[in-house]
Order: structure tokens, then C-alpha cells, then sequence
């Protein structure tokens, strides 16, 4: 590994917390505070990218899969949200469970080694706890070879109280009705004082962990995820990352980080968009960190191609998939589309180095495709 390193680092923080990454020795939040702060961001990224080669070899993995967003209509006051509507309003939708049927249906008639769909939506006020759960349960009965992964830590939250029910339960409930994992979206920052001033009527930071933790002991695996570049700071940043990874540390339930990219476009923040070096950044601090996550995800969507194709040299080991259908990115206004053909994803990894890997929701390996020097 030290061979692909540079032999002098131009910082010399950055080169004491190397020799602590490369030795196995844990990072501290001082060490995340250098990791962002340094000016020798190519170091930076090759000392991840050694660190994920370490724990994935050259592998860089990806999904073919289907977004559903089932509704807009929120009960939610979160600033840095263009997705949400109040019922009637204008542009408001909900989906039915015979309209999402008929989405996956012709989806699957397209792209038929879909293998996912994961579901995300607003948390409609009106909506019965029956009828989230239904949703679950009908796209399992029809489709019972994908798999579910559905409905954050925020909405398993609203479901259980909307059914005047506890989140285990909840959970129990769902799982029986076809739940196979559990997105990570959520996350935001879990620092309080930032946290009041971007969503105050969201579950805290403590919630979102605790309710990841209930489901990985219940059996389930989940992602998780940091929303980053609005008001937050270098320090909040480490400090989420060092939560995750305690919380990792308890249950081992955690399959892959996602670092979200904040898009201000549409949304009441009104601040500059990420650079795409911040975006390398966090990623590769994110890998550093992040010591007991088998995976860190850089997600296209919110990315872009050309970004998420460098993360992959960054330290992420994930592109993420086909998606296909995502409306909430698109709702701030994001040019980076929704959907990317299976060929597009292996000419991305393929041409940033790495080995494609077709994987299920639970990265277990579909099929392992040929490197770019193999064609």
C-alpha cells in the first residue's frame, strides 16, 4: 500500500495521520479536522483510495435498481428540502399501489436484471399505517425476487406513530410484510444546534441512530448518510462521522456511507453549491474515518458522473446503480438526471481504474465484469 503513496506529504499533519491510517491505528477528530483541512488533496485521495483498495481491492460496485418516491406531501419543515408539498398544493402527488405496480411492471420490461427498489417519500399526514405497510407488502407479492429497501429511520418513525405503535414494532410489522433493508437517508447532520436550524421538526440525530440500531439487531442491514455543503462546519462533519462509527461499533449493521451533496437550487438556504473538491474531500475523509464500514458510496445523482467517477479514486468503492424514476434530487433543480443505463456505470468504473461488480442490495455478488484492460 505505502508504495502507492507519495514518499514525502507536502502537509505534515496529513502525513502523521497517514502513518496512523496505514498502521490500523484509529482516527480522532483532530485527525478529521487535518484530513479536511489540508491543501494536498491528491495525497488525500490516494491515501484513501490505498485504504479502500486495502479493504475492497480494486473492486467498485454497483446495482441496477429503481427509485420509487410514492408521495410529495409532507407534514416536514426542512429547509434544504424542493421535494415536499402541503396537501393541495399545487404540484402535490401521491402514488397508488396499483400506479407503483405498473411503474415496476414496465421497468422490469425494460431493464429486466433489475434486482432493487427502493422506496422514500414524504410523510403524508392523511396516509393510514396500513397503507404504508401495504405498499411493501404488494410490491413483494408481485415482485417477490426484489428486494424492498424502504422507508428511512424519519419515516419508520411517522408510520409508528401514525399508527400509534412502537418503532420495534413498526419494524416487526414491516419486516413481515416484505422489508428487506433500510435506506440511510435522514441523516442530514447530527449535530443539534445545525440540525434546529435546517429541519427542527425532524427526529435528532440520537433518534436517527437509535432507530438504525433497533433495525440491524432486528436483522436488518441499513445504510447512512451525511448531507453536507450548507451551514454546517468542518467539525460538525467529524463529529457525525465519528457517531456513525461508535454506532457501527455496537451492531455492525451499517453496509456503506453515503456522503450527499447539498443542492441549494429550489430550496429556501440560500448558499453557493459544493465544490467538487470539497465533494473528493468528504469522501475520502469519510473512508478514513469510517474504519468499521465495509462500504462508502459515491452516489451519481447528487455527484454528477464526473465526480462520482474520481470519487472511485477517492476512497468510495460505490457508484450506486441504474436508480431510474428519482424525483427528489430533480426537485432542486439538479442536472445530473435521474437514471444512468448498466453500460454507462461499467464505462464509468472501468475507465476510473477499477474492477465492476454487479452486486444485490445486500452486496452479494451478481457478477463481477471485466476491467477495462480485459475488453
Amino acid at each position: 500500500m505505502r508504495a502507492l503513496l507519495p514518499p514525502t506529504f507536502k502537509d505534515k499533519r496529513l502525513a502523521r495521520v497517514a502513518e496512523k491510517a496505514l498502521s490500523g491505528e484509529r482516527l480522532t477528530a483532530e485527525d478529521g479536522l487535518a484530513l479536511f483541512e489540508t491543501e494536498d488533496v491528491l495525497s488525500l485521495g490516494l491515501l484513501a483510495d490505498a485504504v479502500a483498495e486495502e479493504k475492497n481491492r480494486n473492486l467498485a460496485y454497483f446495482n441496477v435498481n429503481i427509485h420509487i418516491n410514492p408521495t410529495n406531501v409532507c407534514v416536514g419543515t426542512c429547509r434544504f428540502c424542493a421535494y415536499r408539498k402541503s396537501p393541495g398544493e399545487p404540484g402535490a402527488f401521491e402514488l397508488t399501489v396499483d400506479q407503483i405496480l405498473s411503474t415496476l411492471e414496465n421497468a422490469l420490461k425494460k431493464e429486466p436484471s433489475i434486482t432493487e427498489v427502493h422506496i422514500v417519500g414524504g410523510l403524508h399526514p392523511d396516509w393510514s399505517y396500513r397503507r404504508f405497510l401495504d405498499i411493501v407488502r404488494v410490491v413483494k407479492e408481485a415482485f417477490p425476487k426484489l428486494y424492498i429497501k424502504a422507508y428511512t429511520a424519519e419515516e419508520i418513525k411517522h408510520i409508528a406513530q401514525v399508527g400509534g405503535k412502537k418503532v420495534e414494532e413498526t419494524v416487526e410489522d414491516l419486516i413481515e410484510a416484505g422489508l428487506d433493508a433500510v435506506p440511510g437517508g435522514g441523516g442530514e447532520i447530527f449535530s443539534e444546534g445545525v440540525r434546529r436550524r435546517l429541519c427542527p421538526d425532524k427526529i435528532s440525530g440520537e433518534e436517527y441512530l437509535e432507530i438504525h440500531k433497533l433495525v440491524h439487531r432486528m436483522g436488518l442491514k441499513s445504510n447512512a448518510t451525511m448531507l453536507f455543503g450548507h451551514i454546517e462546519t468542518y467539525t460538525d462533519r467529524v463529529e457525525h462521522l465519528l457517531k456513525l462509527r461508535e454506532a457501527q461499533d455496537e451492531t455492525g449493521g451499517f453496509q456503506a456511507f453515503i456522503p450527499l451533496t447539498f443542492h441549494p437550487w429550489n430550496t429556501s438556504l440560500k448558499v453557493p453549491p459544493a465544490t467538487a473538491i470539497d465533494e473528493l474531500k468528504t469522501v475520502a475523509v469519510s473512508r478514513l474515518i469510517l474504519d468499521n464500514f465495509p462500504h462508502i458510496k459515491a452516489y451519481w445523482v447528487l455527484l454528477g458522473e464526473k465526480v462520482a467517477q474520481l470519487a472511485l479514486r477517492f476512497g468510495a468503492d460505490d457508484i450506486d446503480g441504474t436508480v431510474t424514476q428519482e424525483s427528489i434530487t430533480r426537485a432542486t433543480g439538479s442536472r445530473f438526471g435521474e437514471s444512468l443505463p448498466k453500460s454507462r456505470l461499467l464505462r464509468l468504473i472501468r475507465e476510473a481504474g477499477k474492477v465492476p461488480v454487479e452486486r444485490d442490495t445486500l452486496y452479494n455478488i451478481i457478477r463481477i465484469h471485466k476491467p477495462l484492460l480485459e475488453l
